[in-house]
């Protein structure tokens, strides 16, 4: 071995080597001239010189580059912190954000607008505006659901248009001039849908139609022709050529004259403004059949118990049989999309009861046949739908693992990896000796993807197809992903776009809610059937499960530094489900922040929440209330 002095001097040598590898030479104009150093001694009070280079420290602080906005959300576990990027598909989320706690999420996709028109009488009655609130409240959910972005307008949008003034001067009876300033309300607005707020759309996610009005593609003016004037779509300038053209019709030249013939076009196919228009105008799209229109024509041919009471006397009540029937109709066209039933996903099931009294729960909420004033009627773009039988609900079932189908609508429970340890091991608390010497790795991932891979994928693999599973294209309307830590689950209404059953029948058969009451509930389904060659554990046992689970609980979201710790060694001997965790955890949160800053926006317009009568942070209460 050299001597000391000459290791020092390689040791010095090889660190400038590599400096000057990594960051250059420094420049010559950085070092002060001899003249400038003269200068400088003789004259203090000037600038000082140039300082002399340094060696870049790795070890500096620097700033995080900028956080996303409302990409976290409070939580009593811990914040929960979300980053949207392409790269959601890598197994571990802290390879992209470097940082252990944020998760990286698929881009938030853009929602389409959605309109509708809503003008309230002005010396109409409390009661009734609360209950046509009611009613947009449930077309604002069902649209949402959908993947649209639901706005209601008014006479105040339609002021803002620059033909607002002329439509003033033609003094149309009351009729006529609510369709125009409807039409200058749209027009204001630009681009989109126009829907009549009793226009709900009524199929599959992926239906033919709600595909294309996502996609924001509208080339031609256009409406569907088994809805009468109940959807409009189109381009902004093709909306206000529309209107230009319509008030240029020859009937508005005199409106005397012409008075009833202005009247009568109301009553034609298409409504007043089509009627106004040519027909090369408003193309008529034919094929459309995943929308609902419950206009006054469908609701007295095919609802009459709700047309004898839609009326002055007796509005109130005949508005919220019609709010209970499309809602009912919702719940129905649910069921019958997935026509082989629930499937709540329960790996490791022998200690896990306590685990999935949720899941079940809103499983239990989702088969029960919906609270109807007309039980066995159909949505009236679905008039051979299968109606729900209480004596034969669709299929509830527990399944060990997940499984891809698109029939089959599954609620899974992620739980973090010290709970499902401490229920799987039933152990009150864990330790370093015991995961390194007795627990496995990562088996709520593995249990929960073994049908789909079968044994031989890693945890990685795993990983990448359940973040598929969860955010897939389709998968947000057919799959539901809990975390075992909340004991409450918010906007569920709107996840689903239909209240859920909030009261059941007392026994085995329909009833209804009070002896005034037209309303027809039914009893709740039974508890699922136990999985096969799983012992049912005794009550006793279910209580220990309760207790374990409150208190690995009560360990996530300690702030004992050395229960801190445990955590944090549980999260690192099981990566992928840690991994699980975080990513259901984040994706529930930015569903609930992006809904909650919309209604934020929306809730001073007709069919807010608080207008409605809604709690406006828990949906529509009841069972479900939100504690975020």
């Amino acid at each position: 071995m050299p001597p000391r002095r000459f290791q020092l001097l390689v040791a010095i040598i090889f660190f400038l080597i590599i400096t000057l590898g990594l960051f250059g030479p420094p420049s010559s104009t950085d070092i002060p001239t001899v003249e400038e150093v003269k200068e400088k001694i003789k004259n203090p009070h000037i600038p000082s010189l140039p300082s002399l280079p340094s060696v870049p420290n790795p070890f500096k602080p620097v700033h995080k580059p900028p956080v996303q906005p409302n990409s976290n959300s409070s939580s009593s576990y811990r914040a929960i912190e979300w980053f949207n990027d392409f790269k959601w598909r890598n197994p571990f989320s802290s390879s992209i954000t470097l940082e252990e706690n944020r998760a990286v999420l698929p881009p938030l996709k853009e929602r389409p607008p959605i309109y509708t028109f809503y003008d309230a009488k002005g010396k109409q009655d409390k009661a009734v505006s609360e209950a046509e609130n009611r009613l947009i409240l449930a077309w604002r959910r069902a649209w949402w659901a959908q993947g649209f972005k639901p706005q209601v307008l008014s006479r105040a949008e339609a002021l803002k248009h620059p033909h607002y003034e002329l439509v003033q001067r033609l003094k149309l009876d009351s009729k006529m001039e609510l369709e125009m300033m409807r039409w200058l309300a749209w027009g204001h607005m630009g681009s989109g849908i126009l829907a009549n707020w009793l226009a709900l759309p009524m199929a599959s996610y992926d239906n033919p139609m709600l595909k294309f009005l996502r996609r924001k593609e509208y080339p031609k003016l256009a409406r569907i022709e088994t809805l009468s004037n109940g959807v409009f779509f189109g381009e902004g300038a093709a909306i206000n050529g529309a209107i230009k053209k319509a008030l240029d019709n020859p009937l508005f030249k005199n409106i005397t004259a012409n008075k009833d013939k202005i009247a009568d076009l109301g009553n034609k196919e298409g409504g007043a403004m089509v009627n106004l228009l040519s027909k090369d105008d408003i193309i008529v799209d034919s094929k459309a059949d995943g929308i609902a229109y419950y206009s006054n024509n469908t609701i007295s041919s095919n609802y009459k118990p709700l047309a004898e009471k839609i009326t002055n006397k007796i509005q109130v009540e005949g508005l919220d049989l019609l709010a209970n029937l499309i809602n009912s109709h919702l719940h129905l066209t649910f069921q019958n999309i997935f026509s082989d039933g629930i499937a709540v996903v329960k790996p490791l099931p022998e200690h896990t009861t306590a685990l999935m009294y949720e899941a079940i729960d809103i499983a239990r909420n989702l088969t029960q046949c919906p609270t109807s004033p007309i039980p066995k009627s159909c949505p009236p773009n679905n008039f051979k739908c299968k109606p729900c039988d209480p004596a034969k609900p669709i299929k509830l079932q527990l399944q060990s693992s997940y499984h891809n189908t698109s029939t089959l609508y599954t609620i899974g429970t992620v739980p973090h990896p010290y709970t499902l340890n401490s229920l799987h091991y039933t152990r009150d608390t864990l330790d370093g000796n015991f995961l390194r010497r007795n627990a496995n790795r990562d088996q709520w991932i593995f249990e929960a993807t073994k049908d789909l891979l079968g044994e031989k994928h890693s945890g990685q693999d795993r990983i990448i197809h359940f973040k598929e599973a969860v955010v897939a294209a389709h998968s947000p309307s057919n799959s539901l992903w809990l975390t075992a830590e909340r004991e409450s689950q918010a906007d569920l209404d709107w996840i689903f776009g239909f209240n859920l059953p909030q009261v059941a029948s007392e026994n085995s058969d329909p009833s209804s809610p009070s002896d005034s009451s037209e309303l027809i509930i039914f009893p709740r389904p039974a508890q699922p059937e136990p999985q096969k060659n799983v012992e049912v554990p005794e009550e006793k046992w279910i209580r220990n499960e309760e207790e374990r689970l409150r208190k690995a609980r009560d360990a996530i979201k300690s702030k004992d530094r050395r229960m801190q710790d445990v955590v944090d060694m549980v999260e690192k001997w099981n990566l992928a489900d840690t991994e699980a965790w975080k990513f259901a955890r984040a994706w529930s949160a930015r569903r609930r922040v992006e809904r909650r800053k919309w209604e934020e926006d929306e809730q001073k317009f007709a069919g807010a929440e608080r207008k409605a009568g809604v709690n406006s942070q828990g949906g529509s209460g009841g069972r479900w209330i939100d504690k975020l």
